[in-house]
């Protein structure tokens, strides 16, 4: 999918009939991905992108306002939305565009205790074991800035677990769920280690893990300043085959006249090993890396129409792209004139109700 093409699709609107009869993906029981892009102007509803076709749909589906506002909700785990108000997180369906429209799902989860010496207020982002809180064996994870990380089951009584993180590397990081693993895995700031924690023997005792870092790129002058003068945000995303990627997405940002230019430079990934060897690469094979305010995925390019392999699709508030690996320095599928209140790439959902049942 180019970005002229991107462009275009904007300006068009898809009734859902239309898009029922162009709908193609490999399975007949999930969903595409989705890029959430708001709301319509005229109804009100939900406007989404359906990344395996291309086609940007304007559905029947009315979604809260706040839930699209930049500061309504906290984070996204497939395709959930946390929101935090007085204390109490919930999980939303609403920005799923196969979830009912006329009974949408609210997983109230139990208030909030803030350790001793940490707050429970700013959220780095959410992540979640299984594709739905109502699952019997879901967790949920918050991890809060700072070193207060939170696991709570919600089919499993009215409580959190509450780990206090005593490595100052990890206050800022952002948590994800391995499957390959059964735990929670957090990023060291500057990428050097991870930690990993579950409800048993590694609640206070992290796995700890020392990343090696292999086969790096040689950089041009040029592109090391660009990297120097650039702020990295990191992240760790888990392929289904249980591979580990970790993806270094490099932006450079200015401020003028109170208006913040915001670009991306170029991205890094490396495919980790259970032993801490991270290897630079820039082949990833058929897979697609995700990564937006929602929980990071990826998924078989070759399982959908009109997605390329070996790509990384990249939103967040300021932009929305991708950059094939094979020119990780070429940003000229990335754009920073589009905006997103809700930025966030939605997982492939499996289709039981609500947009394609007629709901």
């Amino acid at each position: 999918m180019s970005l002229m093409l991107y462009r275009s699709l904007l300006k068009r609107s898809l009734r859902i009939d239309a898009f029922r009869q162009r709908f193609s993906f490999s399975s007949a029981s999930y969903t595409p991905p989705y890029l959430i892009c708001g709301a319509s102007k005229d109804s009100g509803t939900l406007v989404f992108t359906n990344l395996g076709n291309s086609e940007v749909v304007t559905s029947k589906k009315r979604v809260p306002a706040e839930l699209l506002e930049a500061s309504g909700t906290i984070g996204a785990a497939h395709g959930w939305v946390a929101t935090l108000k007085d204390g109490v997180l919930s999980l939303h369906d609403d920005l799923n565009p196969n979830a009912s429209d006329s009974n949408p799902k609210r997983v109230l989860l139990p208030p909030l205790v803030t350790l001793p010496d940490c707050q429970t207020e700013v959220v780095a982002n959410v992540a979640m074991s299984s594709s739905s809180p109502e699952d019997d064996d879901c967790v949920v994870a918050v991890k809060f800035s700072g070193p207060q990380l939170s696991l709570c089951r919600p089919a499993h009584g009215p409580n959190w677990t509450n780990i206090r993180v005593t490595d100052h590397s990890f206050f800022t990081s952002r948590v994800i769920f391995s499957k390959r693993d059964h735990m929670f895995t957090l990023l060291a700031s500057g990428g050097h280690h991870t930690g990993s924690w579950d409800l048993h023997k590694h609640k206070d005792n992290p796995k700890l893990l020392k990343l090696n870092f292999q086969n790096l790129p040689a950089f041009t002058k040029i592109e090391a300043d660009l990297i120097d003068s650039s702020y990295i945000t990191q992240h760790l995303v888990e392929s289904s085959a249980g591979i580990t990627y970790l993806v270094k997405w490099y932006v450079h940002s200015t401020v003028d006249d109170d208006t913040r230019d915001v670009k991306t430079k170029g991205l890094f990934v490396f495919r980790l090993d259970q032993e801490g060897n991270a290897f630079y690469t820039n082949d990833i094979g058929d897979v697609n890396i995700f990564i937006s305010k929602n929980e990071p995925f990826c998924l078989s390019a070759s399982s959908y129409h009109d997605l390329e392999p070996n790509t990384v699709f990249l939103v967040d508030s300021d932009e929305f792209g991708f950059i094939n690996l094979s020119e990780s320095a070429n940003t000229s599928n990335v754009s920073a004139s589009l905006s997103f209140k809700a930025p966030y790439l939605i997982p492939p959902q499996k289709l039981n109700h609500g947009l394609y049942s007629g709901n």
